[in-house]
């Protein structure tokens, strides 16, 4: 049984990671569509799959989509994700009953089918259950945002210099990229700027040396 109970209105740190570890996002192809694949499934009851999705004419896309954001309601609101060579993190606050896992479930369904007929591969692509912790404060939840953004540094993958400017998470997208991913409002509202809150990210760089304060938080 899982220990926490889904509460619409309330915000979650959920993280998984792939069996054995295995590398899941490969190559730039691969995050794009997982990245896809998160902005379609935080709607209720999409009308087509994904995979269904994306083989419409282009014209004939750009309306599904704009219907799909117009008509449908969100299961979540994703408020930051990260998404590493081997695992993923989001921040989400669930909307409906049951919200946050039927997300989870879409997506990881939904990407791991892509990702085994594209590798040959059978069998489930993440861990069992997913992780998940219950944002309890304010001053957790700009951490944990915090801490999601800066994943791609304290895991080595990029410099300090290029964590703006990672493309898999929604780092670039809060300093004024335009996505409409996140609702960003809800960690922006407390800061004044995006400056602000970028250097709240970036003047914490060494704050992978710090996480015994969130220890359980990290995914292992």
């Amino acid at each position: 049984m899982r220990k926490v109970v889904f509460a619409n209105q309330e915000i979650y740190h959920v993280f998984n990671r792939s069996v054995e570890k295995i590398p899941v996002f490969n190559d730039k192809r691969e995050y794009q569509r997982a990245t896809i694949a998160l902005d379609y499934y935080r709607f209720q009851n999409p009308p087509l799959k994904l995979s269904r999705a994306l083989t419409l004419e282009l014209k004939e896309r750009q309306i599904f989509f704009e219907n799909l954001r117009k008509d449908r309601k969100k299961l979540v609101d994703i408020i930051c994700y990260c998404l590493m060579s081997n695992h993923f993190h989001f921040l989400l606050k669930q909307n409906l009953d049951g919200g946050i896992s039927e997300f989870v479930k879409n997506f990881s369904d939904s990407y791991g089918k892509y990702f085994n007929i594209k590798n040959q591969r059978i069998g489930p692509l993440f861990q069992g259950a997913f992780k998940a912790v219950l944002i309890e404060s304010d001053d957790q939840l700009i951490h944990v945002s915090r801490y999601i953004h800066l994943n791609p540094v304290t895991s080595f993958v990029t410099e300090k210099t290029e964590l703006s400017s990672y493309p898999w998470s929604s780092f670039p997208e809060y300093l004024g990229q335009p996505l409409e991913i996140c609702n960003k409002e809800i960690v922006m509202n407390f800061f004044s700027s995006k400056e602000k809150y970028k250097s709240f990210v970036y003047d914490q760089i060494s704050y992978a040396r710090e996480l015994e304060k969130i220890k359980h938080l990290i995914l292992e």
